[in-house]
């Protein structure tokens, strides 16, 4: 018999019906242990609620209270979605209620606050806590992760990952919490995209050992909605070059978190070129990925369809293809299977030790690019 978990959801805008939208089709899943069910929601959004009330029939608490979801004992897992400034205190109190957690990036608004949360974290070891990157689960992805992985590729010789929006490059857009750093953090944009780039990076075990960044603030004020205008305080773009060394490999490694970039949609990809084979993928293509092969002779690209090569089966035909919406399920079939004692089959969603690194990442690119100097990475967690 397929186990339940029952969830509680802890911010219903996008990203909390997203999940919703998965649950409900969890029998598009192929021979699962498990499967959530959601039974509780909490949203300062009486809208946002009926969309629950309307769509979600399992959901039997509706509330703005977020300690009387966490006080409901019919939830096993909470799934957290909100602003980043909310996550420390947030996610301890999830922590203290014995709530498994799905939680979202950045993992805490910096450093100092993730430090926080990773503490009451340690006093829980029953838990289980992930953080939410759902672009690697798109097959080419993990196509890229597996030749990465095989040791074939040779010498490294340099990693560029990024994931790239273009909807700020419009002026008149009206300002929102991620523009603010009171609320989104003084990352800006390497707190909303910085745990989506690394999070194959570091599951590789290649973590910067010192960066140069550079952080791009264009746009200064945005329309307010009441026919006014307020500061935009967050970065826009960053561009970080980093050095990577481990035990065999030492190679540059460049990331990219920008929400202006001309012409990109939401654009998540990854590059590997090594000196034996090379790889990429880019959600651009999301049914291809890239490789290629040199042996002394001609150097060319092979591209190779792969339709809908899910990491967890499903019922989709092999020749279909894969979207962001089968991505979402593929990371919460990874983080429920855990819940059931699985092993997400071989590629679990970002730790929460992989989110304290990020933050190590992030916090020595803020300091590079306010400062433009070259910074070591300190994976301590320290914050500037």
């Amino acid at each position: 018999m397929t186990k339940i978990f029952r969830f509680g959801v802890i911010g219903c805008g996008l990203m909390g019906r997203e999940f919703a939208s998965a649950a409900a089709r969890w029998l598009h899943l192929a021979d699962v242990k498990a499967r959530p069910e959601i039974v509780a929601v909490c949203d300062a959004n009486a809208t946002l609620l009926d969309w629950f009330r309307d769509h979600v029939p399992t959901v039997r608490q509706f509330t703005a209270d977020y300690k009387e979801l966490l006080a409901n004992p019919e939830v096993d897992a909470v799934y957290c979605a909100v602003p980043h400034v909310l996550h420390q205190q947030f996610y301890i109190d999830i922590l203290k209620a014995g709530k498994h957690l799905l939680g979202e990036k950045p993992f805490g608004m910096d450093a100092a606050q993730n430090r926080e949360i990773m503490a009451v974290l340690a006093e829980h070891p029953e838990l289980l806590v992930r953080c939410s990157s759902e672009m690697p689960f798109f097959p080419g992805a993990q196509k890229v992760i597996a030749l990465a992985k095989s040791g074939e590729m040779g010498d490294v010789l340099e990693v560029e990952a990024g994931f790239l929006h273009s909807s700020d490059i419009d002026r008149q857009k009206p300002i929102n919490w991620k523009r603010m750093a009171e609320i989104n953090g003084d990352y800006g944009c390497m707190g909303d995209l910085g745990m989506h780039v690394l999070h194959v990076p570091l599951r590789l075990g290649w973590r910067p050992t010192t960066l140069h960044a550079q952080l791009v603030k264009k746009v200064t004020e945005r329309p307010d909605g009441k026919g006014g205008m307020l500061p935009c305080t967050t970065w826009d773009n960053a561009t970080i070059s980093s050095r990577v060394r481990t035990g065999d490999q030492d190679f540059p490694m460049v990331l990219k978190t920008w929400r202006i970039a001309p012409g990109e949609s939401n654009t998540w990809y990854i590059r590997v070129l090594g000196m034996k084979k090379s790889a990429f993928f880019s959600t651009k293509s999301p049914r291809q990925w890239q490789w290629m092969d040199y042996n002394g002779g001609a150097q060319a690209w092979s591209t190779e369809d792969l339709g809908y090569g899910s990491l967890f089966p499903a019922i989709t035909g092999k020749i279909f293809e894969f979207g962001f919406a089968d991505a979402i399920q593929q990371m919460w079939a990874a983080f429920v299977d855990e819940l059931a004692g699985g092993d997400a089959n071989g590629f679990g969603c970002a730790t929460p030790a992989e989110a304290q690194e990020h933050h190590a990442v992030l916090t020595a690119a803020l300091k590079s690019g306010r400062e433009d100097v070259v910074v070591p990475v300190a994976y301590d967690g320290a914050s500037v």
